[in-house]
């Protein structure tokens, strides 16, 4: 499987933490960064892993870091969100199963291996129905479908968990939508919003796994840090 992770941004949440150092690179212990930890959990639990990480704030501290994977910057990082990493990172996303993941999640490593690691037949994403108040990106579903995913959701059935997994159809029907909304100067939207207008143009079909009962947590403020490392320590 590809798992294509999204690590360009600079984290201005964790500022001043993250002015002169990427979050992913954020120790959770003396030994392992945010990053090294995901990409060491995936070649763990799946051996014939293409992992694809997507640069752009300091791409070069983090190329010295991690080997054995495939680098794509997104040089635009300041000016642009995730839809147009996604979109530097397009051409990989041909294969049969491809993974998405925001480069900020730390998960529990039976998260990792049950779930993330799992080959699916149809689009998924991951989300926690255990968060209904101050989630970050959140999602409402109906049916069992996701419905909808937004930040200014008032009413929702739980918070998105930053990672989407697509099978062969739904993939190149994502590659699609991304590059049709670059084209057309939505290159400020996150990936995720394409999925939407996916599900709102086209009738498309989202499914979801819900990762209530698994520890994890996408770091985006300084508490975050501290449960990141209880994770990790297990």
């Amino acid at each position: 499987m590809t798992y294509i992770i999204l690590i360009a941004g600079k984290g201005t949440r964790l500022h001043p933490l993250t002015l002169t150092t990427p979050k992913t690179l954020y120790k959770l212990d003396k030994n392992t960064t945010v990053l090294q930890r995901m990409v060491a959990m995936i070649r763990k639990h799946d051996s014939e892993a293409r992992i694809v990480l997507v640069t752009g704030f300091m791409h070069e501290t983090i190329e010295k870091k991690i080997s054995n994977v495939i680098f794509v910057n997104n040089p635009f990082y300041e000016i642009t969100n995730s839809i147009a990493s996604l979109w530097f990172a397009r051409q990989y996303m041909d294969d049969n199963n491809v993974t998405i993941i925001n480069g900020d999640v730390v998960m529990e490593e039976e998260l990792i291996q049950k779930e993330l690691c799992r080959i699916v037949d149809k689009p998924t994403i991951m989300l926690d129905s255990s968060i209904k108040t101050e989630g970050d990106y959140n999602v409402q579903v109906n049916n069992g479908k996701v419905l909808v995913m937004s930040k200014d959701l008032e009413d929702y059935f739980g918070e998105y968990a930053g990672v989407t997994k697509l099978d062969k159809k739904s993939g190149k029907e994502l590659h699609d939508e991304i590059c049709k909304m670059v084209e057309n100067g939505m290159y400020d939207q996150w990936y995720e919003n394409a999925l939407v207008q996916m599900i709102f143009n086209k009738d498309f079909n989202l499914n979801y796994i819900d990762i209530r009962d698994y520890s994890w947590v996408e770091v985006d403020h300084v508490n975050d840090l501290l449960l990141a490392k209880k994770i990790h320590i297990g």
